[in-house]
């Protein structure tokens, strides 16, 4: 992939999404995928998407394979948010991940933890298989955020 390629969204993933956070909502449990809502950047209204976190080193923690995804930037606007699996809901702080060392960390950890998030990042191009060592080259074009 060039430097100047943008990374786009699957077609499919709106309506996916959609699914998810409907089975979430009654109570069903999907692998490892939760359902984070933070407030917009710009309404303050709640918005939702589906993610995976893993946990390294006793941490927490839950990447955005585009870091400028509206999820992501949310996130940073907003620092916190509401963590569900199936009924379950969560309060969290969400602080993004700056130090390189610790980001590559959980990008190798990743496919380990998450393998059923493995074919989005191949989707979208970051990797071409769930190799940890792939996974951690591209640390530096993803964002990480701890849990807290």
């Amino acid at each position: 992939m060039g430097p100047t390629e943008v990374l786009r969204l699957p077609r499919w993933l709106p309506f996916a999404n959609r699914v998810v956070r409907a089975l979430n909502r009654l109570g069903l449990r999907l692998g490892t995928i939760h359902v984070l809502t933070v407030p917009g950047r710009t309404t303050g209204e709640p918005r939702s998407t589906p993610v995976s976190p893993l946990t390294v080193g006793g941490r927490r923690y839950v990447v955005a394979g585009l870091p400028n995804s509206d999820w992501a930037r949310n996130v940073r606007a907003a620092g916190r948010g509401e963590l569900a699996t199936g009924r379950r809901r969560t309060t969290v702080t969400l602080t993004e991940i700056a130090d390189p060392g610790e980001r590559r960390a959980v990008m190798r950890a990743f496919p380990v933890e998450v393998p059923g998030g493995v074919p989005f990042f191949i989707k979208l191009g970051l990797v071409r298989s769930g190799d940890p060592d792939e996974f951690e080259a591209a640390a530096d074009r993803v964002a990480v955020f701890e849990i807290n």
